[in-house]
């Protein structure tokens, strides 16, 4: 997946094909609503995903909801198609675990 930064009208483009997903300045960030031991499942399937991709997320988790965070730091911390990817397996992840949308 490529690692070479984004223009913004691309990153907007990708955007509009991951609803929830939110930019922030030089990240894109989304919670999902799950209780704490399902938001400890939902964040080891995805590490086991980051791991085969060689590309992370930085996870905030607490007791009724999940955060990721996403950059890609081998680029200067600015967003990447690798973002855009490991965002839209986060998506499929969180589904399976019927994770929800979550208004911080």
């Amino acid at each position: 997946m490529g690692k070479d930064p984004l223009p913004d009208e691309e990153i907007a483009a990708c955007l509009a094909g991951l609803p929830g997903w939110d930019r922030e300045g030089n990240t894109i960030t989304r919670e999902f609503g799950v209780r704490y031991h399902g938001g400890v499942a939902l964040i080891v399937n995805v590490a086991d995903v980051e791991r085969l991709v060689g590309h992370h997320a930085d996870i905030d988790l607490r007791w009724d909801h999940v955060r990721f965070r996403i950059t890609t730091h081998d680029a200067g911390h600015r967003l990447t198609a690798a973002d855009f990817d490991l965002a839209a397996r986060i998506d499929r992840i969180a589904a399976a675990h019927q994770a929800q949308a979550h208004n911080a």
